[in-house]
């Protein structure tokens, strides 16, 4: 598959809304930090409306809706609460992800396979009524299988297992995950699955996903976010899209 598309950067502002949180009251803004990300160059913004709330707030997302102009990528759970809210809101795209109320983040992958009739007739009133269905997934062919059996159009591979093999220097267990995401993009790719992927992306660690010719999008966020700490939001995201589009022009070279 040649490179010829522009890898899409969405960002993902729910830890903005942790630190309000951590003091009450409205600062900081996750509204303002998406619109600063659109400024910056991010191709759409990602929110994650929890089942407990303890980021992103249902006034975040209305206030999102409204003042947007990329695409929102709505995160949830696929209870019946999150079901009512996204079809009143009818967003771009809506990715449904696992969740427990004891982690701190989104850690692994939804079980699709064990799942299959639930998740189908879950998604199907998103998909009628515009939204584009993304699975949180891991890098395992049994749930990209089962997440195009359901009718979902896209899945999002979780990186977060090669991140952190990266960050704690196991070099072996890096690597070997990341020629299962690689090759997993390409499976998913050719069971006609649009192939995007996030968790735990960092400067240090986002090239090589980058350059999976199948990958269309990346979803980074908690890493921008500490990153906008110390030199400011707008830099932190301008530096992450220089890098996915130069492991991109270098792929491209090379298959060229």
């Amino acid at each position: 598959m040649p490179i010829t598309e522009r890898l899409r950067l969405g960002v993902n502002i729910d830890h903005v809304a942790t630190v309000r949180n951590a003091r009450g009251g409205d600062t900081p803004d996750p509204l303002r930090a998406a619109k600063l990300a659109e400024e910056a160059g991010a191709d759409g913004i990602t929110a994650h409306l929890r089942e407990d709330r303890r980021h992103i707030s249902d006034r975040d997302i209305d206030a999102l809706v409204e003042a947007l102009t990329v695409p929102l990528n709505f995160e949830m759970a696929a209870t019946d609460e999150m079901m009512q809210i996204a079809l009143r809101h009818k967003p771009h795209a809506v990715c449904i992800v696992p969740e427990k109320r004891e982690e701190r983040t989104t850690e692994g992958g939804l079980e699709v396979a064990r799942e299959e009739k639930r998740l189908a007739n879950y998604i199907a009133p998103l998909r009628e009524a515009g939204c584009r269905v993304s699975i949180f997934i891991g890098a395992d062919s049994k749930q990209i299988e089962a997440a195009a059996r359901i009718g979902a159009e896209v899945i999002e591979l979780h990186t977060g297992a090669y991140c952190d093999a990266h960050a704690e220097g196991r070099l072996v267990a890096r690597d070997t995950e990341l020629q299962a995401l690689r090759e997993m993009s390409a499976y998913a790719h050719s069971l006609g699955l649009e192939v995007h992927a996030g968790h735990g992306l960092t400067y240090d660690t986002v090239a090589p996903v980058a350059a999976f010719p199948e990958v269309r999008e990346l979803n980074i966020g908690h890493f921008l976010i500490g990153e906008a700490i110390f030199r400011g939001l707008k830099p932190a995201i301008a530096e992450m899209r220089a890098l996915m589009d130069a492991a991109r022009g270098d792929a491209l070279k090379s298959t060229g």
